[in-house]
């Protein structure tokens, strides 16, 4: 495919870690895809990427939403985290049908409900029943917890080897989010993928005692799991700097887990990219040097 072609994929959220995953393996396919990004400057390695034309714009901002849905028939839906990201989305979503836009691949999360305790997982639910709505076409992709989230535990691990969570002895079962990528490329190229949901996850479901036998095993040192109160956890949160309703927000998510709710094994990598994914312990493997 050459660089004359004209997209007809949009992605969104592609300066994000599955959103700049899927950019990557669309660059490696050569197919030529639109990414929506709020400034050039955080465009970043995104400029290098075959294929690949940037456009401009903002959720909060319809006029450039309805530049950058210009030519497109697929979008991969995905904005940051916000408290107005159910409205922003289906703002977008409105914006889409009301443009050439068939098929929208939204990236859902593990158990999405729109009775759900869990703020995330309704406000997903709410998204997806929207584009259902407005009669597109949808490929809902709901991963489980990603396995580069436990980045986020990267300080404590290194230096005080301990991390601290609220899951109890629950076993999740953790998704690479190059998996999910491959999971998102596969619903855009191929014709079969259309009004699916699919539950992604890594192929075991393994507790945070368990993460950190594996991580001890791989760093050469004994990393303690720490389990902690919903109080502790949510003090911890605000006092890094996240905001009230995501530390709420991230206390009912690890609730969810706490459950069990979220140990369930899929084979939808397998079955959709024809690749078996990614264990945690590769994963710890690769990015050692994060957590050494």
């Amino acid at each position: 495919m050459t660089h004359s072609t004209q997209p007809t994929i949009l992605v969104t959220g592609a300066t994000g870690s599955v959103g700049s995953a899927l950019a990557v393996q669309l660059a490696q396919s050569n197919i030529p895809f639109r990414a929506l990004i709020r400034t050039l400057d955080k465009a970043g390695n995104l400029k290098q990427l075959n294929g690949i034309e940037l456009v401009i714009g903002d959720f909060n901002d319809n006029q450039s939403i309805t530049n950058a849905l210009k030519g497109i028939e697929q979008v991969f839906l995905l904005s940051n985290s916000s408290e107005e990201a159910e409205s922003l989305q289906c703002n977008f979503v409105e914006a889409a049908a009301k443009s050439n836009v068939k098929h929208i691949i939204k990236l859902s999360q593990f158990a999405a409900d729109v009775n759900s305790p869990v703020r995330f997982l309704r406000y997903h639910a709410a998204v997806e029943q929207k584009i259902k709505e407005k009669g597109l076409q949808y490929t809902f992709l709901r991963p489980n917890l990603f396995m580069q989230g436990l980045l986020g535990f990267a300080v404590p691990i290194k230096y005080q080897q301990q991390f601290f969570a609220t899951a109890g002895d629950a076993k999740i079962s953790l998704v690479d989010i190059r998996d999910i990528a491959a999971v998102a490329l596969e619903a855009l190229i191929a014709k079969d993928k259309e009004n699916k949901i699919y539950n992604i996850t890594g192929p075991e479901a393994i507790s945070h005692e368990e993460i950190a036998k594996l991580l001890s095993v791989v760093l050469g040192k004994e990393i303690k799991y720490i389990n902690v109160s919903d109080e502790e956890m949510q003090k911890a949160l605000l006092q890094v700097g996240f905001p009230n309703w995501q530390a709420a927000g991230l206390i009912e998510d690890y609730a969810h887990y706490a459950r069990g709710e979220a140990a369930m094994v899929s084979h939808v990598v397998k079955e959709v990219t024809g690749k078996a994914p990614r264990r945690f312990v590769d994963f710890v493997k690769e990015y050692k040097s994060a957590f050494e």
